[in-house]
């Protein structure tokens, strides 16, 4: 008898988890497990504003599938469409093929991409802060102004590369404003010709407050923390246009700056959208049981998916949060496990355990079970937070090291240049024109040739 295939596509907190505890609860003779993945680890996403700072290095995030995972085949590539009806999903590989995978059960943990907006500039400017590559990047960036301000003799110049925008006043937006403000104002001591007061961090959010999820009291706790640092803010604005040298805003003003990081939200990977399936903004609409309806066979968790809240109730969606995608996944392997033998699906509760938000040093906001704190209290609650979370011993051993030695030795602010020939703006990064449409997936008899 044929096993049944088990096919995974992303390797993200959903992802993983569910494959990890497929591997406990089935035996090899009871199914086949794949996942599609173009990298070979999992990323600890929450972590990526302290690659960019210098205090982690990318591998202390960078989590082995092949540690976690000892008996799935992993795919290398990316899913770039689905046939739900024929149970097939079409993938490109990291060599440029493009093959089918067939399967009995998929789950589509696919996650999500930065959300952008049709801003003039936005996508051949912006820099973004989604992967381990950007993060490194952004840190190269950075440094690179300060060499460059350094260097020149022309004073405008200096003064756009050493402001530096950040859009997005939820806590990754924050976080990475927060993260690299520490980087630059540690770095300007080994520049002679650089004055601190020279540098200036802009953060922007069309939204009227700072880290909304965490309510007024803890967002006004962090602005005004991140103000005796020099931050400056611009709540109720956003981006009209940027090139290379300025923001424009739309309140009128133009920022000199040849850096602009862009963290205003996420949207569902656009695999989500090669289903023609039903979506609630933007993503896969799923039951509390995790499933796709009228579609036999197909799951869904994470980023990509709007899995109903019934710990809130009413239309509540579940959050797009690592906590949520983490315990998605193990509820999902679960209900896999009851449909091959039979018994009935459980659905996904799970009471929102709050955020924290990690400022840099002693500076953090954070809401665990409701509990509101700031400053040390809260950073050691957020660090300790990320160290329970992280999925293998050797990754909190990394990042306690890290962490450790960073806060006694602090950094040599080197720019690695290892990816000097790629201009790192969202472009360049956020690949997402090679999906397919449903169109093309239920035409195609054989090789595809994906969009470019």
């Amino acid at each position: 008898m044929t096993r049944p295939k088990i096919l995974v596509v992303g390797a993200g907190f959903a992802g993983v988890e569910c494959l990890q505890r497929l591997e406990r609860k089935l035996s090899p003779r009871e199914a086949e497990l794949v996942l599609v993945s173009p990298s070979d680890y999992q990323l600890y996403l929450p972590l990526l504003p302290h690659v960019a700072a210098g205090v982690l290095t990318p591998q202390s995030v960078a989590v082995s599938l092949r540690r976690r995972l000892r008996r799935t085949r992993i795919c290398p590539g990316g899913a770039i469409g689905i046939d739900a009806r024929a149970k097939v999903c079409v993938i490109r590989k990291i060599t440029g093929e493009v093959v089918t995978e067939p399967y009995d059960q998929l789950v589509l943990a696919a996650g999500s991409t930065t959300r952008t907006f049709d801003i003039p500039g936005l996508l051949e400017h912006g820099r973004g802060m989604k992967s381990l590559a950007e993060a490194a990047h952004v840190r190269d960036h950075v440094i690179a102004q300060l060499d460059l301000a350094a260097a020149t003799t022309d004073d405008a110049e200096r003064e756009a590369r050493l402001r530096f925008v950040v859009v997005g006043g939820g806590y990754a937006g924050t976080e990475t404003a927060a993260c690299l403000q520490r980087l630059t104002s540690a770095a300007v001591g080994r520049y002679p010709r650089l004055d601190r007061a020279q540098i200036k961090w802009h953060l922007l959010d069309v939204a009227p407050r700072l880290l909304p999820e965490l309510g007024e009291k803890l967002g006004e706790k962090a602005m005004a923390m991140l103000r005796y640092r020099g931050i400056e803010f611009s709540l109720g604005t956003s981006v009209a246009s940027v090139d290379a040298t300025s923001v424009r805003l739309t309140d009128g003003r133009t920022l000199p700056s040849h850096t602009l990081i862009w963290t205003a939200g996420v949207s569902a990977s656009p695999l989500v959208a090669t289903l023609g399936a039903e979506t609630v903004r933007g993503r896969l609409a799923a039951t509390p049981r995790l499933t796709v309806p009228g579609f036999d066979g197909l799951f869904a968790a994470g980023d990509a998916a709007a899995v109903p809240d019934l710990a809130k109730g009413g239309d509540a969606l579940c959050p797009p949060t690592a906590q949520h995608a983490q315990r998605q996944g193990r509820t999902l392997a679960d209900n896999i496990v009851a449909r091959l033998r039979g018994t009935p699906l459980k659905p996904y509760v799970h009471k929102d355990l709050g955020l924290v938000v990690d400022l840099g040093g002693r500076d953090a906001v954070s809401k665990p079970l409701g509990l509101e704190l700031h400053g040390l209290p809260a950073q050691a609650v957020a660090r300790g937070y990320h160290l329970l979370v992280l999925p293998t011993m050797t990754a909190r051993t990394r990042v306690m090291t890290n962490w450790t030695l960073n806060a006694v030795a602090g950094d040599d602010f080197v720019r690695t240049d290892f990816q000097a020939r790629r201009a790192g703006t969202l472009q360049d990064f956020e690949n997402t024109s090679v999906y397919l449409t449903p169109e093309q997936i239920r035409e195609h008899k054989g090789p595809v040739a994906a969009r470019t």
